[in-house]
């Protein structure tokens, strides 16, 4: 085929698309070029692709591009791409905002962009080797992001995120290669003629990929260690990628479907335990990320928007958590937050707890009604564990006497003395400092309990219109399903958030245990891949 019948089958929409994902790579190298205007150049390009994505949206049926015949790149454009797009234009650009004033260089602004243009081209591919370069491409650019820092700390987890993408994606594009070697064509719809062993070796690499079940033990140290904006980025969109895939497999192979829903299930059961049981912040949330990805898989048919849901909140959650005072919910008890910051903290966490007028309450509903029977009570089960979860934020104190009386009701014991009129001086426990130079002091570690400022917190101006745009989303996309607001549903809704406050009040707050964190080693990573590539294989051809 010459090159001039492969043009011949560009037709606007194709010519249209193929812009709008180059453009920004175009603009990230220009960017070196012109770093006076990497803001600016930035903001364009973010809102160039939620224009895109906002036009997929109401489109119905899913329609494939082949750029060079049927055996070459494939582009698959449908409302599922849409939804995906909405997600990552949303995120980066409460990023990019919340950014805007805070000195970073033109280099971290092309990272950004190429960052954003990747987990794009992730979203519309519609073939093996076409997403193993996407997702390689991202892997680069968000590792450069990882260690924007330089510091010791952050270097290290940049490079063990490296590894294990690479390791996970060779599984994967093996698995290609068998696909091809069986159906004649890389295009995703080969995998129904895919043999047993390369539909496992392509589920190791995407579960990964997208820190599903235990394959995602890497998360947590990697997403709690990256700085703020970067947590937002790889919590909200860019762990997104390893998900699309196995979402987009599972509507296009009918006999994938029940292995997706069940590791969207043990996904969700897994997350949400290590959440309940975190004393850290920032990892509470990345665990929480993970339980979230199960909820996406558990139902692919609705995935879409339960992604977007999850995308904006978990971001917005990210870049409040940052500016708290402590990452340690003991030490955040006893330190009353500004009513502001309370606030949009407590919008956030209302969003993915399930609270009626927030966009997270019709994305769980509209999950719910597409699950299949046997996966209600454990789905059921996790909703109740997030709303354990959030509760930890839901009920911090806040400065006046609502704040004081709210806490009283969960920390009676921390406020005692302040009722009495004495003020409660926190108990430190002193943390030794990891070896640097140790990986598994670093992957282990966990940050020391800080003593309570007395002066206030210095919130970043950027963090406000951060949150109009990502939690203003949520606001908005609560009328995407307003069949949500059957009374039947409401009920089920406020049955789960009382039961979850309730254990979390009278049970879990009291709680010391503390899970194993063995698996989160670097050594134990690369051991889970074979067990999983077993048990994938063994699931496959049962």
């Amino acid at each position: 085929m010459d090159i001039l019948t492969v043009f011949q089958h560009w037709t606007p929409p194709i010519l249209l698309t193929l812009a709008w994902l180059v453009l920004p790579f175009f603009v990230g190298f220009s960017i070196y070029l012109l770093p006076q205007f990497s803001r600016p150049l930035a903001l364009g390009v973010t809102l160039t692709s939620l224009v895109y994505g906002l036009c997929l949206c109401p489109t119905i049926a899913s329609q494939s591009f082949y750029l060079v015949g049927q055996a070459g790149v494939t582009l698959t454009l449908d409302s599922l791409s849409g939804y995906f797009i909405i997600t990552n234009a949303l995120v980066t650009l409460g990023v990019l905002v919340y950014c805007w004033h805070q000195g970073k260089t033109a280099f971290f602004y092309t990272q950004v962009i190429i960052l954003e243009a990747s987990v794009n081209a992730v979203f519309i591919c519609g073939d093996f080797i076409s997403l193993y370069v996407a997702l390689e491409v991202l892997s680069i650019a968000a590792f450069l992001l990882i260690t924007y820092s330089r510091r010791d700390r952050t270097i290290w987890v940049g490079l063990r995120y490296l590894f294990v993408g690479n390791t996970a994606m060779l599984f994967y594009l093996l698995g290609a290669i068998l696909v091809y070697q069986r159906s004649h064509t890389f295009a995703f719809s080969g995998v129904s003629q895919a043999s047993p062993d390369a539909i496992a070796l392509i589920f190791m690499g995407l579960l990964t990929k997208g820190g599903i079940f235990v394959s995602g033990f890497w998360l947590p140290l990697t997403h709690s260690e990256s700085e703020t904006p970067v947590s937002a980025l790889l919590s909200g969109s860019v762990v997104k990628t390893g998900v699309f895939p196995l979402v987009r497999l599972a509507l296009l192979a009918p006999e994938l479907d029940p292995l997706v829903r069940l590791f969207g299930v043990a996904t969700a059961l897994l997350g949400v335990t290590y959440a309940i049981l975190a004393k850290d912040s920032k990892r509470m949330l990345a665990f929480h990320t993970i339980s979230q990805l199960g909820f996406i898989l558990a139902a692919p048919i609705v995935g879409g928007f339960y992604a977007l849901t999850h995308g904006l909140v978990k971001s917005a959650l990210f870049l409040i958590a940052g500016n708290l005072p402590s990452r340690n919910f003991k030490t955040l008890k006893k330190i009353p937050l500004p009513f502001t910051l309370w606030l949009i903290l407590a919008l956030a966490s209302f969003s993915i707890s399930g609270v009626p007028l927030l966009a997270g309450f019709g994305a769980k509903a509209l999950t719910v009604k597409n699950l299949l029977p046997w996966q209600e009570l454990a789905l059921n089960i996790a909703a109740v564990g997030t709303a354990i979860s959030f509760a930890k934020f839901i009920f911090l104190p806040w400065q006046g006497t609502g704040g004081q009386f709210l806490s009283t009701l969960f920390f009676p014991r921390l406020w005692a003395p302040a009722i009495a009129g004495v003020t409660p001086t926190p108990t430190l426990t002193p943390t030794p400092t990891p070896n640097p130079s140790s990986a598994a002091a670093l992957t282990l570690a966990t940050p020391p309990l800080e003593t309570p400022a007395a002066t206030p917190l210095m919130l970043p101006s950027g963090l406000w219109p951060a949150m109009a745009i990502l939690l203003g989303g949520l606001v908005l996309g609560n009328g995407v399903y307003p069949a949500a607001y059957a009374l039947k549903t409401l009920i089920k809704a406020g049955v789960t958030l009382g039961l979850g406050w309730c254990i979390y009040g009278f049970i879990v707050q009291r709680l010391t245990v503390k899970l194993p964190t063995g698996l989160e080693q670097f050594e134990h990573l690369i051991g889970i891949m074979g067990v999983m590539l077993i048990f994938i294989l063994w699931k496959v051809m049962s």
